[in-house]
């Protein structure tokens, strides 16, 4: 019987491509968390600093990302690994107290 070695593999690696109107991203100081059974919606908002003439603040979308729950559980995931990593570089992130609430 003779010892076939199998091939070793590169775990998959994936080639992103960013095309221009996307590759300067988007910047949201807010998120909203919505689901059900197949899947999570986050929405990215940005909160603007004038208030309506109400005295209301204003919100606008700037992106949604619809995932599966398999999907949400890796972002939480890396998430946590990354803020981890954050703060062992740069020290603790205090906490938000001026976060508004939403209404739609």
């Amino acid at each position: 019987m003779t010892d076939e070695k199998k091939p070793t593999h590169a775990p998959d690696q994936i080639q992103i491509q960013v095309d221009p109107e996307h590759a300067s991203g988007v910047y949201s100081n807010l998120m909203m968390i919505s689901h059900r059974k197949e899947e999570f919606i986050l929405d990215f908002l940005f909160v603007q600093p004038q208030r309506t003439p109400q005295g209301q603040m204003l919100a606008n979308l700037r992106a949604r990302v619809i995932t599966s729950p398999e999907h949400m559980k890796r972002i939480l995931k890396a998430i946590e690994e990354n803020l981890a990593r954050y703060e062992a570089a740069y020290g603790p992130i205090q906490a938000a107290t001026d976060i508004p609430r939403v209404t739609h």
